[in-house]
């Protein structure tokens, strides 16, 4: 059972002064739609109206939103009208078919699918970060769709950033598993059925990543497989030095398939200009969304991290290099995905002062 997120003060005093949006979430009956869809109820976000659609296989599908229970609709133009925000948590060719829509109709986009980055006036954020830095930044009238950083980015960008609050950071190397639930529900049911198909000596369902994941680690997925497990790595640093900036250490990385159903795990490795004490580097570490638990806890895990809003963390310092640290970080990549996002959508708020619905 997930922690609830506590509110943040913008979206419980809106809602208090009966300032209230719409807002929209394509994709709804995806596991990043339903991860938005708590989010939003346990934020206390001021919408009077939450419109849940997606593609034809899930219409007519109920969805709970609170105490309340929701159809989820078919996608059209005509659903965006008077929305004031579109979360798009579907697949990247859903996205594409339908934002232009969205925002011809007036809505703030957040994208959810990593699709749109590349559009006039895109820009990649994640508040946790902008906050680590002291740069938030100021709303826009017309703002172009907010693209919600990679989980990993967003682990990477937090460790390193606080780091170098123990000393300069020559070196960092992070190995990332990545698991089928970033592939949305067809991803984890592939790697269900591979596992039982492999149990029971029967031919491996491929349709997804094109190759075994069940009791496997791969680095490459097959040719058949959208996207490439290579361009989720790019895409991972060019999320990190987006949010990051530009003086932030560039860290390698290497990516790696887990036959994991949930939650990114990151190796860290770091090389200091100096030793540091694992007490010294705990501190620097410690703060808002990093739990380091004690000694006697369990360690972090993708099973640990499961429905927690903190980056789950541990720390050792390397026996051969005297200036190496070792961090070993989980974290739910759906919420971590779903905070963002509806982070995003509380600091646009300033761009609807109207503050009704239209």
């Amino acid at each position: 059972m997930s922690e609830p997120v506590k509110s943040s003060p913008s979206s419980t005093g809106l809602a208090q002064r009966g300032k209230l949006y719409r807002a929209a979430i394509v994709g709804a009956a995806s596991l990043k739609g339903k991860e938005v869809a708590e989010l939003l109820n346990e934020r206390n976000f001021p919408a009077a109206d939450i419109r849940l659609l997606d593609d034809d296989e899930s219409l007519g599908q109920l969805e709970a939103m609170g105490d309340e229970i929701s159809f989820i609709q078919r996608v059209r133009a005509e659903q965006f009208e008077h929305v004031d925000f579109t979360f798009f948590a579907s697949d990247q060719d859903s996205t594409r078919r339908s934002w232009k829509d969205a925002r011809d109709a007036g809505s703030a986009i957040i994208d959810l699918s990593s699709v749109l980055e590349d559009q006039p006036g895109a820009t990649v954020r994640c508040l946790w970060i902008e906050r680590e830095r002291g740069q938030i930044a100021p709303p826009e009238l017309q703002p172009g769709p907010c693209v919600t950083a990679h989980p990993v980015a967003v682990i990477l960008a937090l460790l390193l950033l606080r780091a170098q609050k123990a000393g300069s950071i020559k070196r960092a190397v992070a190995t990332l598993f990545e698991p089928a639930s970033e592939h949305g529900q067809r991803g984890m049911d592939e790697l269900h059925q591979q596992t039982v198909n492999l149990l029971s000596f029967q031919p491996l369902p491929k349709d997804v990543f094109d190759a075994q994941i069940a009791f496997n680690l791969i680095g490459r997925y097959g040719q058949k497989s959208q996207p490439p497990l290579d361009s989720v790595e790019q895409r991972v640093l060019r999320h990190y030095k987006k949010i990051a900036g530009t003086n932030a250490i560039e860290p390698s990385l290497m990516l790696l398939q887990a036959p994991i159903f949930h939650g990114h795990a990151v190796a860290l490795f770091l090389e200091l200009d100096h030793p540091v004490e694992v007490a010294a580097i705990s501190q620097a570490l410690s703060g808002d969304h990093v739990a380091i638990p004690a000694r006697e806890e369990d360690p972090p895990s993708n099973v640990s991290s499961a429905g927690q809003a903190d980056i789950q963390l541990a720390i050792k310092t390397d026996p051969v290099q005297p200036n190496g640290i070792w961090l070993w970080a989980a974290a739910d990549n759906l919420r971590l995905s779903a905070i963002n996002a509806v982070e995003c959508a509380e600091s646009m708020m300033a761009t609807r002062p109207t503050g009704k619905i239209q």
